[in-house]
């Protein structure tokens, strides 16, 4: 079966469009999506190009751009474009280089949409891109969900070249003629999805040549698993979970003993409210220790545990959402953010001018454990640079953060002083110096 073959077959079982549709296909000027326009003019669907440029690359991401914008005129299909200020973004919101450019793109694509009567967006993924997400997502740890690769529609959004391999999609662009570009950042090792791609893949290909179809059949069961997953949780919802005045309470005596307890509230807390899963952990802890009273947040939600129950209702913009950091932590939760830490010795910090979105604090002056939570009236610290006391609020006030995320905004606390202003200033008298040995890296995500 060829290539082509095989599009219009797995278009039309999965029915994720018909010519009725008009799709805007995302084309970022690599083989993968320069194949997929070639079978969607070649089958006749009335289809859009939009490129991003997110101007992280220098030449290479004008050419990308003039390729795309020559081929799209040379099929004669309409083109559009769109050049981004990624690095400024990531300096503003403190998110990563993935997180602001998927924001940005899927922000504009939504845009075309609804200005230009788009009804589908065609993004170019492929089995390996799904298959390179199931060990990613592997490797940082996950539940069965994680485990089952890129999803072929969600939304308007439809992935149409999903039952092809990487190799059968390079073999039709050079049979074909098909022109592309090749991203030289898909060759660094420095990105986890390229070291799997190109170091854990190929060896496990000279293991089994047939790994690729071997992977999507594996990929297929655990999907068609945790869709029965799904119908199960859905079940035990109805039974176990009462809600009244905007509260939830989950009883945990209802769940039924035959279920594994600890999966079925992780299902029902991550799906419904987006706890994580070392969170839902340290919940189910506290469940087994009879702990009362103890309570645990998601980005819009607080659960607390009330014997023999969990109650789950929506934060207050007035609560502390206050969680300690054990010392060894790898990670904590505060709002829509994630901070990572690690420790490590002074001569292994290569950069000191880091954007804000990190601190790098000295480890020994530390107090542990640590206590994150939101700012309130009354919070000081000295800030880095500085020599006297700063309210928080003045100095908020001072960067003309906006009312929304003067909210949002977290202190992580060392025996109950300020350490870091999160996402924005480090305390001074917690600063690296010349008598400092180790130092305790933190580096804020938007999730």
């Amino acid at each position: 079966m060829t290539l082509s073959e095989g599009f219009r077959r797995h278009v039309a079982e999965k029915g994720l469009f018909d010519h009725n549709d008009r799709i805007l296909l995302t084309v970022s000027g690599g083989v993968d999506s320069m194949v997929m326009l070639a079978l969607f003019v070649e089958a006749g669907y009335s289809v859009g190009v939009a490129h991003c440029n997110f101007q992280l690359r220098g030449a290479e991401s004008e050419e990308d751009e003039e390729l795309v914008q020559r081929e799209a005129e040379r099929y004669g299909v309409p083109h559009y474009n769109r050049r981004f200020e990624t690095t400024a973004e990531m300096e503003r919101t403190g998110e990563s280089m993935e997180m602001a450019a998927r924001r940005l793109r899927y922000a504009w694509f939504d845009e075309l949409c609804r200005t230009e009567g788009y009804t589908k967006v065609a993004i170019a993924h492929h089995a390996d891109d799904s298959i390179e997400t199931f060990f990613i997502n592997l490797l940082r740890g996950t539940g069965l969900r994680g485990l089952t690769g890129i999803t072929v529609e969600r939304g308007k959004v439809v992935r149409p070249l999903m039952f092809a391999a990487r190799k059968e999609i390079v073999e039709y662009a050079v049979a074909h003629h098909i022109p592309f570009r090749e991203d030289s950042s898909n060759r660094s090792t420095k990105y986890l999805r390229n070291k799997i791609r190109l170091g854990l893949i190929p060896r496990i290909r000279e293991i089994n040549p047939k790994f690729t179809q071997v992977m999507r059949r594996n990929l297929e069961r655990l999907t068609d698993a945790q869709l029965f997953v799904d119908r199960c949780i859905d079940r035990i919802r109805r039974d176990a979970i009462s809600s009244e005045g905007g509260i939830d309470t989950l009883r945990i005596d209802r769940i039924g003993s035959d279920f594994p307890r600890d999966l079925v509230i992780y299902e029902l807390l991550s799906t419904a409210y987006g706890f994580k899963g070392d969170v839902v952990d340290s919940l189910c802890h506290a469940l087994d220790t009879g702990t009362v009273g103890r309570r645990f947040h998601s980005r819009d939600y607080t659960a607390t545990v009330d014997r023999g129950t969990i109650v789950v209702a929506r934060t207050d913009d007035d609560d502390p959402c206050e969680v300690t950091v054990p010392e060894g932590a790898l990670r904590s939760y505060c709002g829509n953010a994630v901070l990572y830490y690690e420790r490590c010795d002074i001569d292994a910090v290569t950069r000191f001018d880091l954007p804000e979105q990190f601190a790098l604090l000295d480890a020994d002056l530390l107090r542990w454990p640590l206590v994150l939570r939101r700012w309130r009236e009354g919070d000081t610290f000295v800030p880095f640079g500085m020599t006297g006391h700063k309210k928080v609020s003045d100095y908020l006030v001072d960067c003309k953060v906006p009312l929304p995320e003067k909210r949002r905004q977290f202190v992580l606390l060392s025996g109950g002083e300020i350490v870091w202003l999160v996402g924005r200033r480090i305390d001074d008298r917690y600063r690296l110096t010349s008598g400092t040995e180790n130092v305790l890296r933190i580096s804020k995500e938007i999730i």
